[in-house]
């Protein structure tokens, strides 16, 4: 039964509050249907709360509650899935109620209003399951928490209760069910570490979604939790909730708001009218914000040089006609300053991309060097030749995304993190870091990052230290990407436009790798202060992993390690052999889950739905448009620039990779392969090599310079000027560690190196004379 309302409780929603979306219009109605009645829909019961408001079982309720929420669903149209999503979105947003109101109540208030001190019974372990009961129904609580002393045991619940009744229902003799009665608690409660946990100030739509999530009712409440919802060591239990008392709340407060939204707007009947009322109030305010101005303009300053140069293009401008290179230049420029600062414009990169790369081949074919206006069969035939060399890259990137895919779906890399069972964090440290940089020159960088601070996250309770790991991590993908042809995007464009061969490859940037690797740890890690921290890591012990999940993981890697033996012995572009690797994995799987229908999400289709084809768009999108600058000499041009400003090409190389450190790495690549000509530097030329070294590698000295780093950023909430205080240096110092290795290397290998000794040393000063200059 609901709890009575008093007038006290209308005041404490005053009306200029009041907060509504337009994502709680759906959650509203189910609300209003839900708890039209007296009793709750949440009320204790082993149907899972999930049926209670199901919209595909109707039978839960009576018809004409049945009949009252059709009225009020009328206007919705979402599917069960995308219902549980709104459900589970609510930890984001406040639905229909103030801050700290509702979904947004915090577990505090949730156990202060049901009114039942700290809603357990307390016993301890040796204490007898009939006594644990008998306090239970004497009391407030619907359930016990054991204790041993102050350290707790685990949980006992109605459920609990009757798994010990059938247990002694199926006793075989009466001496046997008589033991029973005197059986300790402990032997049937709920383990401590199986437990969901939160924190006093979560929300309640946070308790909701992990009581769904973990089917329970009940929730331990403590001053302190993992971040996986766990007790730990240093938990101080304070008091323990179930779904009734959340959603009796929440169900009081959706009620005095909407009794509060009728008083709003006494002329309105209907509440979904004055829903709609209420969020164009809550829009208008929105709107009068100074970073909602500010936000407007910028977009209606983009809308209008939208409509400005389309307005050009079907004008057929003069100024066009003769300034189409300046055209193109302008566009690319203005397209990657919208993919920088993606975040601000709102606008995903790959649909910048995509448009900037078709706005400057319409300006390259029907403006460009006095075109008539409509694009010839030249421009058509380099239009798809350099369509055929961008598809490379991107089918081998999808190929190689979905084997990685696989395998994590089914577990294999717990054959790596199996490995990790030091407690010492500078250990830690350095093994995460060479683990990572093995893995990267095998798996792409980007998905390595993913899966490393994954780990990270259940070995490291700390965030702080966290961060610092983190940081690492992207350092060591980075560098370990370099060497091998299929470690990082940038290494694996210049190996399948043959600027790049895989041995020379392996070989000569492995060293180089190592010493930007080991630089920029060693700095980073005295940063690492040991303490007792990582005993509270909610890794789980290291366990056998299936033979199934064996034979995916070593059969990924092998396919992932033979595309470069298949590219040599074959000849054909590296792309077939990845495919064809993915077709092998795709074949295995469906064989290994043959009649399975539970499995699907192992298989290589799930896989593929869970990719990043944004991103594959966004490098066709900037391939075509570098491909178009190139197509129309520019790049040449600048090429010619660089080499009569700059002493040396070691010196263009460097800058080019301080540059990945603002610029995404793939653009810069992809212009340098326009700017110098494969004929005059050939295949594993030292220029191409230290172009591989130094985009690859230079990402690192700031957050935003590679995909990994940004990867950091939506993880662990990595911010730009925190990574550069703590991380910029030691990765910088590792940088031109690896830089200096890579030049006395080829000197020694070439047989130069005292001959060419010192214009060496004379170039490193002017690269580091010329870096100011350059910045």
């Amino acid at each position: 039964v609901l709890p009575h309302r008093t007038h006290h409780q209308h005041e404490a929603f005053p009306q200029d509050m009041m907060a509504i979306p337009r994502s709680g219009l759906c959650l509203w109605a189910v609300l209003l249907g839900c708890f039209s009645n007296d009793s709750s829909a949440f009320s204790p019961s082993s149907i899972s709360p999930k049926s209670f408001i199901s919209r595909n079982n109707p039978i839960q309720m009576p018809s004409h509650q049945r009949n009252n929420n059709n009225k009020q669903m009328l206007h919705m149209s979402l599917t069960q899935a995308e219902f549980d999503k709104e459900l589970l979105s609510l930890s984001e947003e406040c639905a229909l109620t103030p801050q700290g109101f509702g979904f947004s109540s915090s577990m505090s208030r949730v156990l202060e209003s049901a009114n039942r001190g700290p809603g357990f019974y307390r016993a301890k372990g040796t204490d007898r399951v009939i006594d644990v009961m008998d306090g239970i129904t004497k009391g407030d609580a619907d359930a016990a928490l054991i204790f041993d002393g102050s350290d707790l045991l685990g949980l006992f619940t109605e459920s609990d209760y009757i798994k010990f009744s059938v247990a002694r229902a199926k006793a075989s003799t009466e001496a046997e069910s008589a033991s029973f009665l005197v059986s300790p608690v402990s032997d049937y409660a709920t383990p401590a570490a199986d437990l969901i946990s939160l924190s006093m100030d979560d929300p309640a739509s946070k308790a909701i979604a992990a009581m769904k999530t973990a089917d329970v009712r009940h929730l331990v409440l403590a001053d302190k939790v993992s971040e996986s919802n766990k007790l730990t060591p240093q938990s101080k239990v304070q008091g323990l909730i179930n779904m009734q008392a959340v959603m009796s709340l929440v169900q009081k407060d959706e009620r005095l708001s909407l009794e509060s939204l009728s008083k709003k707007f006494p002329g309105l009947d209907d509440p979904l009218a004055q829903m709609k009322e209420e969020i164009k109030s809550n829009a208008n305010l929105m709107a009068k914000n100074p970073e909602t101005a500010k936000r407007d303009i910028i977009r209606a300053g983009t809308s209008v040089l939208a409509a400005a140069s389309v307005i050009l293009f079907f004008t057929g401008s003069p100024w066009l006609k003769d300034h189409a290179d300046l055209a193109m230049i302008g566009i690319f420029c203005l397209g990657y300053i919208g993919i920088i600062f993606e975040e601000v414009f709102e606008f995903n990169k790959a649909a910048i991309a995509l448009l900037m790369s078709t706005g400057m081949w319409v300006t390259y074919a029907d403006f460009f060097n006095g075109s008539s206006g409509i694009a010839s069969e030249k421009v058509i035939e380099q239009l798809g030749e350099q369509l055929a060399e961008v598809s490379d890259i991107c089918f081998f990137l999808l190929a190689a995304s979905a084997i990685v895919e696989v395998v994590d779906a089914h577990q294999g890399f717990k054959v790596v993190t199996n490995q990790i069972t030091t407690k010492s964090k500078k250990s830690l440290f350095w093994t995460i870091g060479f683990l990572t940089f093995f893995l990267s020159a095998i798996l792409n960088n980007l998905t390595v990052t993913i899966v490393m601070v994954s780990l990270l996250r259940k070995l490291i309770p700390n965030e702080d230290d966290r961060r610092l790991f983190g940081a690492m991590v992207v350092v060591a993908a980075n560098a370990g990407g370099v060497w091998t042809p299929i470690g990082d995007v940038t290494t694996t464009m210049l190996w399948i436009n043959n600027n790049l061969s895989t041995i020379p490859t392996v070989t000569e940037l492995f060293l180089p790798s190592v010493v930007c690797l080991v630089g920029s740890l060693a700095f980073l890690v005295n940063q690492v202060e040991e303490d007792n921290s990582l005993e509270e890591s909610t890794l789980p012990e290291p366990s056998s992993l299936a033979l199934r999940g064996q034979v995916v993981f070593w059969s990924g890697i092998a396919s992932l390690l033979v595309v470069p033996v298949f590219a040599e012995l074959t000849g054909l572009p590296p792309y077939i052999a990845m495919l064809t690797g993915l077709g092998a994995m795709w074949t295995l799987t469906d064989i290994m889950h043959m009649g399975e229908e539970d499995e699907d999400s192992q298989r290589v289709p799930a896989a593929l739905s869970r990719l990043d084809t944004s991103g594959i768009l966004f490098f066709l999108g900037i391939l075509m448009s570098i491909g178009v600058l190139d197509k129309a000499g520019l790049l040449k041009e600048l090429a010619v620039f660089l080499n009569e400003n700059l002493p040396s090409l070691d010196i263009i190389a460097t800058v080019i990779g301080i540059a990945s450190a603002l610029i995404d790495n793939v653009p810069l690549v992809a212009a340098t392969m326009g700017m110098y000509d494969i004929t005059e530097f050939g295949t594993d030329d030292k220029l191409w090599q230290l172009i591989a070294l130094c985009a690859g590698t230079g990402g690192s000295i700031l957050v935003i310079g590679s995909a990994s780093g940004v990867a950091l950023m939506g993880l662990e909430k990595v911010d730009f000027l925190w990574y550069a205080k703590k991380v910029s240096i030691g990765a910088a110092v590792g940088y031109f560690a690896g830089i200096a290795t890579y030049l006395l290397q080829n000197a020694i290998l070439s047989g130069s190196l005292f001959d060419g000794l010192v214009p060496q040393a004379v170039a490193s000063v002017d690269v580091v004379q010329s870096l100011p200059g350059v910045l």
